[in-house]
Parts: C-alpha cells; structure tokens; sequence
C-alpha cells in the first residue's frame, strides 16, 4: 500500500500514549534516525549517546511490534545521511505521494529547522503538539505578560489549581502550598539509604557502533551496561521503587550532599521524563496517591517536594525557554568571559566538593540539582566563567540534558546571565554553605573557614570578590543587602588580602 503520510519522531520523543499510535494505519511510516548532526553539535555523555538510542530502538521495535511501519535509520545504516533534513529529503522522495508531519520539537534550533524545511519541501506539512506536557509552550510568556520577572510561586500555584494535585477543593493540602523549609536537611545517616533497583542494559553493540563511528564523547560506562532506563517497563520499575523507598524522605534531603551514595532519595526517572517515555501527570498521580496510601510514613513536605519540581519547575523551565528564545543563547548579563577550567572534564581539583561532583557525572552522567547549582555552578559564576562555556559542559554531560531544561536552569538559575529575569538573586554561597549541606568540606585540602592564605577554600574569597566586583549591578537586589552591609562593615586590610587571593584564583584556575 502507498504511503500518504512520513512522520518524524525523534530521540525525546518517546511517548506510547500520543494519539498518532491509537490506531495502526498502513499508509503511514514512522522515520526514526540516529544522525551525527545530533551527536556533534557538542560533546556528549557516552551514556546519554547510548541511552538515547537504546530508549530509540526499544520504542521502534513496541511500535513495530503493533503493526505501525517504522524506518529506522541507525547511526551506521549506509543510506543513513546523518541529518534531519537529508534522511528527510531521501524518505521523501522514494515516497512521492506521501506529506510529512512531526511532533513539536523541544529545542528552538529543531523548531525553526523543521519550519525552513516544511516551506522548501515541494510536499504539505503538518505539525502536532507531543501531547506530553501539562501546558502549553507560550504558558509562562502568557501568564507573566506585562512583568519584569518570572516569579515560580505564582506559576506554581496556578498549576495546583488548574490541577487540583495537592489540593482540598480551593485551598492546599496542608495549609500550605510550599514546604521547602523542610527541604533542605543535612544527610548524616539519619535514616537508611534506599536500595538500589539496578537495570543492567548490556550495550556492547551500541558502544561499538558509536565508537567505530569516530563519535567524541566524555566520561565512562562501566562494563557495558547501561543503569538508565530505555523502555517503559524499566522506567514505571523505577517510578515504583522510588515511591516505595525514596520518596518517605526525598523532601527532607533533596539539597543534600553526600558521598556517600551518588543518588541519595533521588527518582533518577529524569531521562524518562524528558526522553517522553514517562507522562509527568502519571508521575505526579503516582507520587501523591503513594503519600494518601502512607500518610503515616510519608509526609505531606515529602510529596510536595517533589510535586514542585515536575509540575512547578519543569513546566515552568519549559515556558521560559519558549519565551526567551533565541536571545537566552546570547545572555551575558555580567560580561563573564573566563575559560572552564580543564579539570571540569577530568575532575582533577583539589577541592574537594567540585572534584567529587564532577568525578560523579562523568561515572554516572548524573549529579542532583544542588551539585549541579551549588557546586559546579556556583564555582563557574563565582569565578566568572563564560557562560556558554558552562552551558555546553552541563548540556554535554547529563544524561537529562536537552536544551529547552539545560539552558534556563544554566543561563538563568546558575548563572544569572540573563540579570535577574527567572532568580530573584545570583545563587553564589561561600564555603558556609557547602559546609552545612555537605560533609566536602571535612576531606578538602582546602581550608572551609579561610578568606585568603594559601589554604583558604576559594569559594571565600570569590564570594566576596563576586559581590564587590559586580556591586553596581546587584546592591539594589533587596535579597543580598546583608552580604553588602557585611562586606562594608570589614576593615580595608581584610578586603584588599580577599580582593588579591580571588585575583590570583582566577589567574591560576587550571591549579586549584
């Protein structure tokens, strides 16, 4: 039978519920491709390359297995062109009578590539949303019309309302509509650490293919087996097991630091989500009906702590990055033009917060939100590195990266490079915080409760230094007064010995 209709699906777009698979229709073919342009345009994880394209073949072969007719190009396919719009071009040629529809890209650079070549293709061309997100893209832009700053409570809210999760009729559960006070404990042991639901992938062919392509990747995966999920069984396993054993005490220690297991009470369900194979409304349905099973043993801050982070940040990310675009690739807002240190790719540091962090995401491909802004990010904005620099090392090396989550949270809430328009302040801590989050501090080298010396932590110094040298920009944020009445109030000695050890840190990076 004649093809009518060729549909694009790509790598994050693997979502089994979309209305296009409701039913089996012989004149349509699905194109899946593994393409260069996609691996190149920075240096990946090899996890993340791998996981993508075994989440990709497993999605091909479930549609296959229902009858939908799917072509899959593999990275070494020989008619494989290595990018979009060439396979597209080729498919659709050997298929005269048939027009092409795709879902809607998550990244910008996709969206404006697909929209040239549906105006150049000489066939018709439609578009349909991926069904996988609670709002639409122009949400954000459209609830904050008219304002200065996107405020994340207010959204937030919103979303409880329109939702009715956490909520008795118009009010919050509990009183409250956040309980991030009770999220930000320091893990000592207190309870014990959740088992470990280890997925073992065997991925030899993959790695093989990848590597015999020439493709440049960062970090390791150990003995060829891939601990992500690829498929929607592995994924809803993952969902259960952190339910039943990480959720009665996520809230509580979400923010903390600890060597003691890369993962702690994290979901690790992040690249289901944001590959589709996961729907957040299940996600979030699951967690809350977990907390009404086990009121006695899981806490209303517990559950709530991570409703934020799918319905509140995740949709909220989403809608800023569609507002923002292209612009937010340019922000710069504090003229930050210093370059990543080597040892973000090799962990090789002294400090030790920063070497562990990094040595993790290069194991793992993974480090939570705090390591990712409290760590390597606060270091990078203290430091006054570039930010794209930073942005193509966090959109490389982590496994969730894809640009529409990457770049706000970099740009906008690691980096304060957009001046202000999604944090109401710049996220920077001295080494006090590290030391209240973490136990780092205990195994560094350097000195946590030194401004300068040889030994002092550099995040001291930098954090003064960072303050000073960007007062014009920040004195006026009513949330950091404080540090400017404190920096004021020490005597000239003490600034100019913290202004020269943050001089020197930045002369000689590559040596901390």
């Amino acid at each position: 039978m004649m093809i009518k209709e060729v549909r694009l699906i790509l790598g994050d777009q693997l979502y089994g519920g979309h209305s296009w698979f409701d039913k089996v229709n012989p004149e349509v073919l699905y194109l899946m491709m593994e393409v260069r342009s996609e691996t190149d345009y920075v240096s990946h994880h090899i996890q993340k390359v791998v996981a993508f394209f075994a989440a990709m073949r497993a999605f091909a072969a479930d549609l296959s297995a229902k009858g939908h007719q799917i072509l899959y190009l593999g990275l070494d396919d020989p008619r494989n062109k290595q990018s979009f719009d060439k396979n597209l071009m080729w498919v659709l040629e050997e298929n005269p009578e048939a027009a092409w529809a795709y879902q809607l890209p998550d990244e910008y650079r996709l969206d404006q590539l697909f929209m040239e070549l549906s105006s150049q293709f000489k066939v018709s061309s439609r578009r349909v949303d991926t069904e996988h997100f609670l709002c639409e893209r122009g949400a954000v832009k459209d609830f904050f019309v008219g304002k200065k700053q996107y405020l994340l409570e207010s959204f937030y809210r919103n979303l409880r309302k329109q939702t009715g999760l956490l909520m008795e009729g118009s009010k919050p559960s509990g009183g409250k509509w956040n309980f991030d006070s009770e999220n930000r404990q320091k893990y000592y042991g207190q309870v014990p650490l959740p088992p470990r639901l280890k997925l073992a992938n065997q991925v030899d062919e993959l790695l093989e293919m990848v590597r015999k392509a020439g493709v440049q990747t960062i970090g390791s995966i150990y003995n060829n087996q891939l601990e992500w999920p690829i498929n929607r069984v592995q994924s809803l396993q993952l969902l259960e097991h952190f339910c039943k054993h990480g959720l009665p005490h996520f809230g509580s220690y979400q923010d903390s630091m600890s060597e003691a297991d890369p993962f702690l009470f994290h979901s690790r369900i992040s690249f289901a989500l944001n590959a589709k194979i996961l729907h957040p409304r299940e996600v979030l349905n699951r967690v809350v009906q977990e907390w009404e099973d086990r009121p006695d043993q899981i806490s209303l801050a517990q559950a709530e702590g991570f409703v934020r982070q799918i319905l509140g940040w995740r949709e909220y990310i989403r809608g800023i990055y569609w507002a923002e675009m292209p612009a937010y690739l340019e922000s710069n807002a504090l003229g930050h033009k210093l370059p990543l240190p080597s040892w973000f790719w090799n962990a090789k540091t002294r400090m030790r917060c920063l070497s562990h962090s990094i040595e993790q995401s290069l194991q793992y491909a993974y480090a939570h939100h705090i390591q990712r802004l409290m760590v390597t990010g606060n270091f990078a904005l203290l430091a006054g590195i570039a930010p794209a620099e930073v942005d193509r090392w966090y959109l490389g090396i982590y496994i969730d990266a894809i640009e529409w989550v990457e770049l706000p949270n970099t740009r906008g809430m690691s980096q304060f490079a957009d001046g202000g328009l999604l944090a109401t302040k710049p996220y920077v801590s001295s080494a006090n915080y590290l030391r209240k989050m973490g136990h780092y501090c205990e195994e560094c080298s350097y000195d946590a409760k030194s401004r300068h010396g040889m030994l002092a932590c550099p995040f001291n110094s930098l954090y003064w230094d960072f303050h000073d040298r960007h007062r014009e920009k920040l004195i006026r944020n009513p949330r950091i007064g404080m540090v400017y009445r404190t920096w004021d109030k020490m005597d000239s000695a003490e600034q100019v010995a913290i202004r020269n050890k943050a001089s020197w840190l930045k002369e000689h990076l590559e040596e901390l």
